[in-house]
């Protein structure tokens, strides 16, 4: 199955919406990683954003699974990255 890399992309106006909706949306994550669909998931050190890693069919489930975050039902993620990914070293597959 493919592999996506999905980029978020925040701004410093939505910092306080993500603090509150944080606990929600990384619970949210967890179901998804526990479903072996997310393989890895964190934010950026500057703040900046978030990288995720997908295994799905396509990038269309992909995007299905993002509009049920409840970051991106809060609009606050600024923008969205969504990459096919072809790792060659250092990243386990199943």
């Amino acid at each position: 199955m493919p592999i996506f890399a999905v980029h978020y992309t925040y701004s410093d106006a939505t910092v306080p919406g993500r603090d509150a909706i944080r606990p929600v949306h990384r619970e949210y994550l967890g179901g998804l990683a526990a479903a072996g669909t997310l393989l890895a998931r964190g934010p950026y050190p500057d703040g900046s954003g978030a990288l995720l890693i997908f295994e799905t069919a396509d990038a269309d489930e992909v995007r299905k699974l993002l509009a049920a975050d409840p970051f991106q039902v809060e609009k606050l993620v600024d923008n969205t990255r969504i990459v096919e990914w072809l790792p060659t070293d250092g990243f386990p597959s199943k």
